[in-house]
């Protein structure tokens, strides 16, 4: 057959279509994307599925051109590229790495449940027993995110914040074999993904430190013109998850946040409310803005009546859920982003990117 897709033909003579699964090479992506795989065979178990790794300069990448573009923005347009070349069929994310406008042709298909979204501390094994509070003074803690700093500085006045990067085998390494840092700050989900349980002596609660927008969430990225498979990975999304993180991203979108600024986000779902609580700070955490919101998200359950790709919300395809409740979320993020520009959130964004900018 002939076409831009793989096909393997059965024993028995049945052509069947092979669903190609994009990833990254890291340890995390792989675990991650061989969960969804895993889940996918579950539910489709006549469907072949088959893993391509994608390779990348990773690590040789000089550090100062990783400070400017990221490390995971290289890999996400990578794997981009490999969708759109028909390489691969979907791609699996991590949430908190897709920008909140998807490039054209391309949507999340599916949002998985939400792991633990809050941060988690991993002290250096000499500080076993501490937490942040209990460091002593000028202990120097590590982090990439502005959002974590921002937050932490403020909190926690006598410790001192420095940057570490790599994946996290890297940062742990980079802990546990030298002294330049008394514990570092990681996503709990990627931790308790990679059986690392054991290693979190603290999870840090909204009160000390606000997650990132869609932290803890997998996301399966697809062609938006693909309908065969964004119908097939639709079952992977959950329901809550995903109206959490679409306000989320809206709240992001809106204030024209990403990862050069610190933005935080808390979303909770209690009795058909969506509560989103939002803040944006200056990059010492000396100043900042935080205001919650909530909307009803109760549906009479009716799902969109026309499929539709064409139908996006910040980026996320959800046409097996009822439109009234994504448009809620929607605007959740929205007013709430508007709130808090109207108290003067432009103003500290702006300047927080341009001192980041200057670093």
């Amino acid at each position: 057959m002939e076409g831009p897709y793989k096909y393997v033909r059965e024993g028995n003579g049945k052509v069947s279509r092979v669903i190609r699964i994009g990833t990254r090479k890291s340890q995390l992506a792989r675990i991650q994307t061989d969960s969804v795989a895993e889940k996918l065979k579950g539910l489709y178990p006549n469907v072949h599925l088959e893993i391509v790794g994608m390779t990348t300069t990773g690590d040789k990448i000089l550090d100062i051109a990783l400070s400017k573009i990221g490390e995971k923005s290289l890999f996400t347009k990578e794997l981009e590229t490999a969708l759109e070349r028909n390489e691969v069929d979907l791609v699996v994310h991590s949430l908190k790495d897709l920008p909140t406008t998807l490039p054209p042709g391309f949507t999340i298909g599916a949002v998985l449940k939400r792991e633990n979204p809050h941060d988690a501390v991993v002290l250096h094994p000499k500080n076993m027993g501490k937490s942040l509070d209990t460091l002593p003074d000028k202990s120097v803690i590590g982090t990439s995110s502005l959002r974590r700093a921002a937050q932490l500085k403020k909190r926690f006045p006598h410790l001192e914040f420095k940057d570490i990067r790599g994946n996290l085998n890297t940062r742990l390494k980079k802990l546990d074999e030298k002294d330049d840092f008394s514990a570092i700050i990681l996503a709990a989900a990627g931790l308790r993904r990679m059986g690392w349980d054991s290693r979190v002596s603290q999870i840090l609660g909204p009160e000390d430190c606000m997650y990132a927008v869609g932290q803890g969430a997998l996301a399966i990225e697809v062609r938006a013109r693909d309908k065969d498979i964004l119908e097939m990975v639709s079952v992977l999304h959950d329901p809550n998850t995903v109206l959490r993180c679409i306000a989320e991203r809206a709240f992001l979108r809106r204030l024209e946040g990403g990862c050069s600024v610190p933005v935080a986000v808390h979303t909770e779902v209690k009795d058909s409310q969506l509560y989103l609580t939002g803040a944006v700070y200056s990059l010492d955490g000396s100043d900042s803005l935080k205001e919650t919101m909530q909307t009803s998200i109760a549906s009479d359950n009716k799902v969109e009546e026309q499929v539709d790709e064409r139908v996006q919300r910040v980026g996320v395809t959800a046409n097996n859920m009822p439109g009234p409740a994504q448009d809620a979320s929607e605007k959740l993020g929205l007013d709430l982003a508007n709130l808090l520009l109207s108290k003067g959130a432009k103003e500290i964004l702006t300047v927080a990117r341009q001192l980041n900018d200057a670093r």
